[in-house]
This record gives structure tokens, sequence and C-alpha cells, in this order.
């Protein structure tokens, strides 16, 4: 199957992809990353109405879905431009669909962040402690965007106990601790609560975290197919350039093949992941297996791509001086982002109920 997108979707990427040539070039993203400050970036990708598309118009929002998220996701990923402020926000919004003046602040640039493991999927992560008052103590390791949120989302208590509470990241009893990636296009930090008051969040928080896993699951697929579709460009560029006996390394049969093989791995992620962002978006009864099988398909595919593109290019593909590490290293921290394979993978096996 090909999936097609309508007219305005493949203008709003094609004009989102000219936008980011001009602000988010090579040697722009490196001076950010060199710094480990992305504020510039994202305050230009704030005031260019960007962190409004995809989101609704009554949260104030330009409308939109999970398809147009997915859109923004891979074009972020194909400029190796940070994202973890992005990201972390537009899973956590739904939650704040009773405070349109939280989403308001987190559209005109304000972080919010779940308060969950980078590494986990959202709706297994372990749940914090609130007393009843809602004081809040606790500990969430590497969460996305830790380190800039404003405000975080906190799931607290267990089973139809379970739900989720606001708490601001400037109040006393909140410790932040930067945890360094091997990918710097996006930021983790430990994050302690020891006895931080809280205010309930009045939603269906079962249903606010599954969502969230499954939207974490597109748009970290839809990354990594914008990180893979980058090193398929750059291994097919330096095949031309490189020569071994005297002519272009493009000419011979097996780099020939690992340019194939990564082509046909990111055509078939660009059908599957965009199917999952509309079957997520129209609450497809399979929409939740659509999800976990992009992030355990599309990420695996896309690190074998970041292993073949660095084999094209040799060392120098992992050197700084060249741009190839910055999309390997992406795709490399995609596989593992929001679950590895493997967690999704079980998820599709009990979803299939094959025993």
């Amino acid at each position: 199957m090909q999936w097609k997108l309508s007219e305005e979707q493949d203008a709003y990427q094609e004009t989102f992809r000219e936008w980011l040539a001009d602000v988010a070039p090579s040697e722009a993203v490196r001076r950010w990353l060199d710094a480990g400050d992305a504020s510039a970036f994202e305050s230009r990708f704030v005031a260019g109405g960007w962190a409004g598309v995809g989101l609704p118009e009554e949260l104030g929002g330009q409308g939109g879905g999970l398809v147009e998220l997915a859109l923004t996701a891979e074009e972020l990923a194909r400029a190796a431009a940070p994202s973890a402020a992005w990201l972390a926000t537009v899973l956590a919004v739904p939650a704040l669909a009773g405070r349109i003046d939280l989403v308001g602040t987190a559209l005109a640039g304000e972080t919010v962040a779940l308060l969950v493991p980078a590494e986990t999927v959202p709706d297994e992560a372990l749940s914090l402690r609130a007393d009843a008052r809602g004081v809040v103590t606790g500990t969430a390791a590497r969460v996305l965007a830790g380190d800039t949120a404003t405000w975080f989302v906190v799931p607290v208590g267990e089973g139809d106990a379970r739900e989720l509470r606001l708490v601001e990241a400037a109040v006393p009893g909140v410790t932040l601790t930067d945890r360094r990636l091997l990918d710097r296009s996006r930021s983790v930090a430990d994050v302690t609560l020891d006895q931080v008051p809280s205010v309930r969040l009045d939603v269906d928080a079962a249903d606010v975290l599954r969502q969230a896993s499954a939207r974490a699951a597109v748009l970290v697929a839809a990354d990594s197919l914008g990180a893979s579709e980058r090193m398929l460009d750059l291994a097919v560029e330096y095949s031309k350039q490189r020569h071994q006996f005297g002519v272009p390394i493009g000419s011979f049969q097996a780099v020939k093949h690992a340019a194939a093989t990564i082509l046909v791995g990111v055509e078939a992620a660009r059908s599957a992941v965009y199917f999952a962002a509309a079957s997520v978006e129209g609450g497809d009864p399979q929409s939740l297996l659509h999800a976990a099988a992009v992030k355990a398909q599309v990420t695996a595919e896309g690190v074998r791509s970041a292993d073949s593109a660095l084999t094209v290019h040799g060392a120098i593909g992992y050197t700084w001086e060249h741009d190839l590490h910055l999309f390997f290293k992406r795709a490399k921290l995609d596989e593992q982002l929001f679950g590895a394979p493997a967690a999704w993978n079980e998820r599709i096996a009990d979803g299939l109920a094959l025993l």
C-alpha cells in the first residue's frame, strides 16, 4: 500500500522544509549543538507559528492532527533540528484539555513534559506518589526535555486510582539533573520531586497516557523516517564523490545494493508511518497495533539504514566534520526513545492474541 498525502499536507511539508533550510542549515544546527542551547531555534519555531500545527483549534492550535505532527517530526529530523521541547509538548498537551491557559503558554514557547522516563512506553511508566493533599514525591529518570520544561504532567497512583497532576518546574522541591545524550539534538534530565504541591488534571489518566504512547510511537517513527531519508541522500551524494580504483564507489554493485536497501526501507516506512498516524487520529480499533508496528519496525530499520550509510561513507561518516553522524546518532536514539522495538513487539503479540 502507498500512502498519499493531501495537497494541503504536501504544501505544508514543502513549506516547512523550505523554512528549515533557511533557519536551520547544517552550520546553524552545529552551533546549537556545540553550545548545548536550542533556545534560538525554538523561539524562531514558535514565532513562525509551527508550534500550533497539528493541534486542535479549540485548544488554540492551528488545526490538523497527527498526520501533520508526523510531517513536522519527519522534517525536523531531516534537518537534524532540536526537537525535544516540541515533542514533549505535543505529547503532553492532550492532558491539558481543561487548561486552555496552559495550552496557550505552551504554544507561546513554554515546554510542558510528561514526567515519564524517555526510554519507557509512556503508559507503562511507574507512577509517582501523591498524598491526600496532592503533594507529590518521587523521581523520573531521563525525562525528555526535562531540563527545559516549565510544567510537568505527573502520573500518580496505580490502577483505577491513577491520575495526572500538574507540577510547576520552578517551585521548591523540584531538582533537575541533566543527562548528556550521544544525540545532542534531543535532551533529557532526571527529575526529582520532594514534597512538591500539584494540581489535579480533570482528564481520564489511562486514556491520555494510552494516547500519548500511540502518538509517541508514530512521531518517533516519523523522526526515524526523516533521518533515514537524509542519510540516503548523503550516502548517494558521497558515493559519487569518493573514488576507488579510479572510479566512483557508487558504480560498485555492493554500494548500489546498500543504497537500494535504504530506499526500500524509506518508502515502506513512509506509507506505514502516515497510515498509522491517520489510524490513531481516527480512532481505528486497531490503531494501537498500527502505532506499535511502526515504532518497532521503522525505528529498527532506521538503525539498519544508519549502519549501511556509515559503511558507504567509511570512517569519515562518524567524524564531527561530516554531517552523517548527526543523523546516525538520531536514528540510534529513535530506536530506544519511548520504548525499544522489543517492548512494542510485545504489545503487538499481546494485541494479536496469538495464544
